[in-house]
C-alpha cells in the first residue's frame, strides 16, 4: 500500500461539492479523515485552518490547503495532485 500524507476533508453531508472531493479521493484510493462542519467549533476550526474561507468542503494534504472540490479536481487535471498525495 502506498503512503500518504494526512487528508483531511471539513464537509457538510448534503453538500455535492464534498461528495465530488470525496469520490475523487476515494477513485485515487487514499485514506482521507472528514470532519463534519455542522458544529460551530469545528466549522471555526476549519475557517481558522483555511484563512477565513466559509465554504465546503476545504481539503488539506498534509499542512498544504489545496482549497474546495474545484481546486482539487484542477490540480488533479494539470497532473499535480498525484505528487502531492505522494509526498512525505
Amino acid at each position: 500500500m502506498t503512503t500518504h500524507p494526512p487528508i483531511t476533508i471539513y464537509t457538510t453531508p448534503h453538500c455535492p461539492y464534498c461528495h465530488a472531493a470525496k469520490a475523487l479521493l476515494k477513485k485515487k484510493g487514499v485514506a482521507f479523515e472528514e470532519i463534519d462542519v455542522q458544529d460551530a467549533g469545528l466549522r471555526q476550526q476549519m475557517m481558522i485552518r483555511a484563512n477565513g474561507r466559509r465554504t465546503v468542503p476545504q481539503i488539506f494534504i498534509g499542512e498544504t490547503h489545496v482549497g474546495g472540490s474545484d481546486d482539487m479536481h484542477e490540480l488533479d487535471r494539470r497532473g499535480e495532485l498525484d505528487p502531492l498525495l505522494s509526498q512525505q
